[in-house]
């Protein structure tokens, strides 16, 4: 790839979450006023009225403003969860780990340290591009002989987590804006659950009969925002465990490859 078009590329990857959002807030605006708040989805063909009987997009619609924020909470933890979810498959690499692991142990044992890195170069990848790292070291310290064996060790031991850790934070980028909005959205949804209820009450505390469509509208915007932050704190919270065990488990491989190829190393250098 040429300089131009990685320098595009990073500028892409380091401003996807402000992109997200402000797209996700477009999208919801779009949504809530010119779809949910069709007047055909409401009686009479006024927004402000009753919603058609059945009509769930009216129904939300009465959730008022908070609705939009609530969808754009909604639509950025699903597009960051496709993004995390592309990025970890590829990080994984092009073939299973385990048998990749099992390969590389193979080239190890026997001494075959060109076609280890070739099997790396194959299967790409965060653990791949570590042991790559690894490999190379490797070789230049074997082939070595102005250095103790503690110190190649040493070195050997430094390689692989300086290349460990470039790799870790590819893998949990963008994680803290799902936590985020694990906590936030169901904040925002109480605070239209606050706003409805005190239209309901509002409506109640009238003189005379109480105002039955402000009443039905106040209870439907308490309900909708409190199901709508709950819902998105909820797939906010699962999509960030799901995506902690995934980086957990690839981890800990990479772990234990450089266990694997540290120990290989010390047993073989002079």
């Amino acid at each position: 790839m040429s300089k131009n078009g990685q320098s595009l590329k990073d500028v892409l990857r380091s401003g996807f979450a402000s992109m997200a959002i402000l797209i996700a807030l477009v999208v919801s605006i779009i949504v809530y006023f010119y779809v949910m708040g069709n007047p055909i989805n409401f009686e009479g063909g006024n927004p402000k009225g009753l919603p058609m009987p059945g009509n769930y997009l009216a129904m939300i619609y009465k959730g008022g403003m908070i609705v939009p924020l609530l969808m754009t909470c909604l639509l950025v933890v699903i597009i960051v969860s496709i993004e995390r979810f592309i990025t970890i498959s590829r990080a994984k690499g092009k073939g299973r780990l385990n048998v990749f692991l099992k390969t590389l142990r193979g080239y190890l044992a026997a001494n075959q340290l060109d076609e280890a890195i070739q099997t790396c170069d194959k299967q790409r990848g965060s653990l791949a591009n570590v042991m790559r790292a690894g490999l190379g070291k490797y070789k230049e310290l074997l082939n070595d002989q102005t250095i103790v064996k503690d110190q190649k060790v040493l070195a050997l031991q430094k390689e692989l987590e300086e290349s460990t850790a470039l790799e870790l934070p590819m893998l949990s980028k963008n994680l803290v804006i799902l936590s985020t909005l694990a906590s936030i959205s169901v904040l925002i949804g109480l605070i239209g659950t606050v706003l409805g209820m005190i239209r309901a009450f509002a409506a109640l505390a009238q003189a005379g009969s109480p105002d039955a469509l402000a009443l039905a509208t106040g209870i439907s915007e308490a309900l909708i925002n409190t199901a709508f932050g709950i819902s998105s704190s909820t797939l906010a919270i699962i999509f960030y465990n799901f995506f902690s065990s995934k980086i957990d488990a690839l981890t800990f491989k990479i772990d234990e490859a450089g266990f694997t190829v540290v120990q290989t190393f010390a047993s073989q250098a002079k």
